[in-house]
């Protein structure tokens, strides 16, 4: 049984659709598409941040307000708090009441953040704000991460980083999914690959199958 299955799901944005049916189990997912496709109106569907019309079942459940507490979503453009970066990480840490400093820092560390643990988190810059709501993430403890174009913002050796630690969660159990329009990237870390084209699902398959020969014409 898939943990998160989508029957007939639509949404609309004055001329946009999208309808979409699809399961998604552990391992990491990555939703491929152009701009305008649907792949974050998608992430928000699957995060409960957005109504919708059709069946969602999270782990053979029909969904509820109360299975927002299995997921958290990254957003391609990072919200972060007042406070300093490491006070972020602090307050996501205090949702599992498990505040602690040491372990704020490391989970800085791990997205290469820690020189400006004590810097307010409002004059990052862009991907430092989006590696800190990355490692805000990795704060909590949920069942599915999404992210949305994760390292859209980031050099060469922070997107090594963040896919690694993405490649982490999925080796702990955990369901990820990744919107992005990075074939390269999707090549890299996925299990599984979901093309959408103007907000309709044109190809799922093993991403390993999908990259020896890919079935449409994209």
């Amino acid at each position: 049984m898939a943990l998160i299955k989508l029957v007939n799901v639509k949404k609309s944005y004055g001329n946009f659709k999208l309808e979409v049916s699809i399961e998604i189990d552990k391992g990491i997912t990555t939703i491929l598409g152009n701009s305008g496709a649907g792949k974050t109106t998608l992430l928000r569907i699957i995060a409960l941040l957005e109504k919708f019309d059709g069946d969602y079942y999270f782990n053979g459940e029909k969904v509820n307000d109360g299975h927002r507490r299995y997921i958290t979503m990254v957003f391609q453009h990072p919200v972060v708090f007042r406070g300093t970066a490491i006070d972020n990480v602090m307050y996501a840490l205090s949702l599992e009441g498990k505040a602690d400093k040491n372990k704020a820092l490391e989970l800085l560390e791990m997205v290469n953040l820690s020189n400006v643990a004590y810097k307010k988190a409002k004059l990052l810059s862009g991907g430092e704000k989006q590696r800190l709501a990355i490692a805000r993430a990795l704060a909590l403890d949920r069942e599915v991460y999404l992210f949305d174009e994760p390292t859209s913002n980031l050099d060469t050796e922070n997107v090594k980083i963040i896919e690694k630690r993405i490649k982490d969660l999925s080796k702990n159990g955990r369901t990820v999914i990744v919107a992005t329009h990075n074939l390269l990237q999707a090549r890299r870390i996925s299990d599984k690959v979901v093309f959408l084209d103007d907000g309709k699902v044109i190809e799922v398959s093993d991403a390993e199958e999908i990259f020896k020969k890919v079935k449409i014409d994209y």
